[in-house]
Formats: C-alpha cells, sequence, structure tokens
C-alpha cells in the first residue's frame, strides 16, 4: 500500500544517491495508515507500509530502504526479532521503533541492538517527523561513503583513498594513467594530506603489471648512514655490528613500488648515490662491490618546496628531475571542504563499535566545516577517533571534538613574499586564493544558491557561475548544509 497524495516540492533531498524510502511496519491498520500518510505529506517521499515483522523483511529484502518506523508488538515477527534479522543479515537501514507505555524495556533493548530511537504511542505527529528528518539526513550520509567506496574500488582499486572533490578526482585519473607504466612519480602535499595513501593507490592500481611488496622508507626519519643500509643493504663486517649480509629496501621491492617519503630531508651526499641509481638500475650494497640490477617503481613524496631547497642548494636539481616525471599536487583539505563530511562518516564507521558507528549532529558537523585543518585529513581522523570515544549515546556534538578542531587562527601574513619571482605574479596567485576564498564562504552562506551569492557579492550570477567553474567548487556540498 502506497500514499497517493502529490509530494510537496521541498523535502530532505539527496541529489547525489538513490531516492531515499520509507517503511513503516505496522499491525494496527488506522496506525499505519495515519504514520504513512504523516511522512509522506511531511517529507515527500515514498513511504511504504507492511502489515508485520515478516512482511516488513521480506520488502527491506526486496528493495533498499533509508528508515525503518517498526512498532516493537507485532504477530508473526516481532520488532526485536526484526532487528536481529537486520543485524544478521546486514541491511543498510536505519530503525526508529514505537512501542506503548508498558513496552519501555523493549524500546532500551531495541536503542542496545542499534536502533536509532523510539517513540512512545500515541507517536507526537512533530517530533517524529522532526526525528525522521534527522535520521534521514544522516542515513544519506553513510549511504554516500558506501557508494562512494564502491565506485572508487570498482574504477581504481584505491585502498584508504576516499573523496569526492572534483581536484581529487583528478589526483585520481592521473593513478590510473599511471598505473600500466614504471614511471617514477613525485607526490607533493602537505603534512596529513594522504601522500603514503596516494602512493599505496598507485601501487595497487599497477598491481597486475607489477605484482611485488609496496616498500615505504621514511627518510627523514634516518641518518645518512642508515638511510644506505636501510635502501641498499650491507655486505657482512662492512661496519661494527653488521654480523651478516642484508638485503637493502631496493632489492626487497622488487618487481613493486618503492616510495620514498619526506624525500626532502636526504643529505646532499646521498642524494648523489640515488640519482646513480635511477639513472642505471643498478646498486650496491654498503661494503660491497657487486652491481645488482633492480627492477622497481619509484614513488617519492615531500611536504617541501623542492624548488626553493634548490635554489639553496639543499638539494640536487639533476635528481629532482629524475622524480619529477610524474608529479600528483594533493590539495590540502582546506581546499577541499566537500570532503570533510564524507571523510568523517567514514573514520565514524572506522572507529566507532561494529554495527554502532556514531553519527555526527549538524551542530558538529557546522564545526568541523569552519576548521581550516592545519593538519589535513590525519588531523581531522584524529578528531574523530577522539570524538568516538567520548560520544557516549551515539552522537558526536561539538563537545566531543577536540579544543583545536574549529579555532580558526588569526594569520596576518599568509602569503608569503618571495623577491625571486615578480609583484605582477605573486599579486595575480593572491588575488585568485582570496577570491576563490570568497566565494566559497559566500556559498556556504546562501547555501550553495548562485542568485543570492552574486548578490552577496555584488557580482552578475554569469561571473558568478563563470568563477564556480574556474575553480572548479561544488555547490552541492554547501547546499547540504541545509537542513530539511
Amino acid at each position: 500500500m502506497r500514499a497517493t497524495p502529490n509530494p510537496p516540492a521541498a523535502g530532505p533531498a539527496n541529489p547525489d544517491g538513490p531516492p531515499q524510502r520509507l517503511l513503516v511496519a505496522e499491525d494496527l491498520e488506522d496506525a499505519r495508515t495515519t504514520l504513512q500518510q504523516l511522512l509522506h505529506l511531511s517529507l515527500g517521499l515514498e513511504v511504504d507500509t507492511a502489515e508485520d515483522g515478516a512482511k516488513a523483511l521480506q520488502m527491506l529484502q526486496e528493495r533498499p530502504y533509508s528508515i525503518l518506523v517498526t512498532d516493537l508488538r507485532m504477530p508473526k515477527l516481532s520488532g526485536l526479532k526484526l532487528m536481529e534479522a537486520i543485524l544478521e543479515k546486514k541491511l543498510p537501514v536505519t530503525v526508529i521503533v514505537t512501542t506503548g507505555h508498558g513496552g519501555v524495556e523493549d524500546a532500551v533493548e531495541a536503542m542496545r541492538m542499534g536502533a536509532y530511537d523510539f517513540l512512545t504511542k500515541p507517536a507526537d505527529p512533530q517530533h517524529l517527523v522532526l526525528m525522521v528528518k534527522r535520521a534521514l539526513g544522516e542515513r544519506a550520509l553513510h549511504d554516500e561513503v558506501a557508494a562512494l567506496r564502491q565506485q572508487l574500488q570498482g574504477r581504481h582499486s584505491f585502498q584508504n583513498v576516499l573523496s569526492k572533490s572534483p581536484r581529487m578526482m583528478e589526483v585520481f585519473d592521473l593513478i590510473s594513467q599511471v598505473a600500466d607504466t614504471t614511471s617514477t612519480v613525485l607526490i607533493v602535499g602537505e603534512t596529513g594530506t594522504g601522500k603514503e595513501q596516494v602512493a599505496r593507490a598507485i601501487h595497487q592500481a599497477s598491481a597486475e603489471q607489477r605484482p611485488g611488496p609496496f616498500m615505504p622508507v621514511n627518510c627523514g626519519s634516518l641518518n645518512e648512514n642508515l638511510l644506505e643500509s636501510e635502501l641498499f643493504g650491507h655486505e657482512k663486517g662492512s661496519y661494527t655490528g653488521a654480523v651478516g649480509q642484508r638485503k637493502g629496501r631496493f632489492e626487497l621491492a622488487g618487481g613493486g613500488t618503492l616510495f620514498l617519503d619526506e624525500i626532502g630531508d636526504v643529505p646532499v651526499s646521498m642524494q648523489v648515490k640515488l640519482l646513480r641509481v635511477l639513472q642505471e638500475r643498478k646498486i650496491e650494497r654498503v661494503g660491497g662491490n657487486e652491481q645488482i640490477e633492480i627492477d622497481v617503481r619509484v614513488i617519492a613524496a615531500t611536504h617541501q618546496p623542492l624548488e626553493s631547497l634548490i635554489r639553496d642548494g639543499k638539494f640536487r636539481e639533476d635528481l629532482f628531475y629524475r622524480l619529477n616525471v610524474v608529479r600528483i599536487d594533493i590539495p590540502p583539505l582546506r581546499e577541499r571542504p566537500e570532503d570533510v563530511p564524507v571523510l568523517a562518516a567514514h573514520f565514524c564507521q572506522k572507529f566507532g563499535r561494529p554495527g554502532h558507528a556514531p553519527t555526527i549532529s549538524p551542530e558538529a558537523m557546522e564545526v568541523l566545516l569552519r576548521c581550516q585543518w592545519p593538519g589535513n585529513v590525519r588531523q581531522l581522523e584524529n578528531a574523530i577517533e577522539v570524538a568516538c570515544l567520548t560520544a557516549k549515546d551515539g552522537v558526536i556534538r561539538p563537545a566531543n571534538l577536540p579544543k583545536d578542531v574549529g579555532r580558526r587562527v588569526d594569520v596576518r601574513h599568509p602569503f608569503q613574499v618571495d623577491l625571486t619571482r615578480s609583484l605582477p605574479d605573486q599579486l595575480t596567485e593572491l588575488t585568485a586564493a582570496f577570491e576563490e576564498r570568497y566565494i566559497r564562504k559566500a556559498l556556504r552562506k546562501t547555501r550553495g544558491h548562485v542568485g543570492k551569492c552574486a548578490k552577496l557579492s555584488g557580482l552578475s550570477r554569469r561571473s558568478i557561475t563563470d568563477k564556480i567553474a574556474h575553480y572548479k567548487i561544488d555547490k552541492a556540498a554547501f547546499k547540504k548544509d541545509e537542513e530539511g
């Protein structure tokens, strides 16, 4: 049975995902019809009904539903047994339970099993609609994360790389192009942006052509002698403590990928040896004289501007060009705010209890979106891990977030003066950076409404549209901030 009145124009839309549907499981026909019509007319969504728990379970397995509103006392299959089946079959639906005054204990048990919330009968209509609205917003976020995971794995076999940012999609496309080659790759990005995750994604995308292992080395954590031994290996007796022969990472990564993290920290004398290896594709173990051929793809990463290190004499220009065959620039998280909700929901799933991942309240999400994230994705991950530990009732609120999240740092001179470059060039970059920040802030204030953004900024609608396209800004990310 399905409601027939025409739905209202506005509802909790989910434009980037599948249409949201509701299912009402209630054995009393009058109550079932009343709930169906109330939710349909209030939310503008499809609302199906089931007269008992067995019928509800059958419908949940036949088609996807976002929300299930179920009575606990039903024939054939009770609400609690229905929830047990939902958990066992891992059906992706958010459950709200209703119960009579004498069934509060069962409702509490349902909450322990993962129910979103419960209402005692007769349910207050306004309260029920608001509860379903909140649940729909959080359900849409969970569904989006799952869909993105599946989409990314299908396209590129990425591991732990999740994004809906247009700029990151360009990175993913570049990874897919690099996968079939043996080209050396240089990944550049601020600390915490996920450079190693991108390197692993390249390795996984190349698995058929290069089935060897992925070998990471943090060049900044080792002194020159240890780094040389770690990369090239050593022969027995080559130095004090070398009690036997040891293969280095170049050999161990044969047929696979060697990831040189923080390549900008490598001493200049060691850079000469790396350059020779990249040119000749051969190594010598420390203390040995045998030339050993290597078959390995090298991926280097740095958070430092290597061009500046070259000018300061701290990095060899010839090594830079050997590494910079394919360059991947990872944008910081503050430049892709549309990724914050998706990543936050993903980390909730990662750090939450199995089957009981916490949800993020609208107020907490607003704090997350305001944060500039100087520590990037790593800082967001740590923040959500802390919040998951302290969110006792399964909802992350602003109080659960670390105190440094959302705090705006007052930087008086964010644009560094570089006297080696002309003033007009730097003014152009400064103007573009400020313009993009202004438009993003205006879109956030106007909930992604182009006309209102144009009026606020004093520009024409056409100009705003052109600039949104130029800076590759996703308007939908700002529209999702709106409740209801």
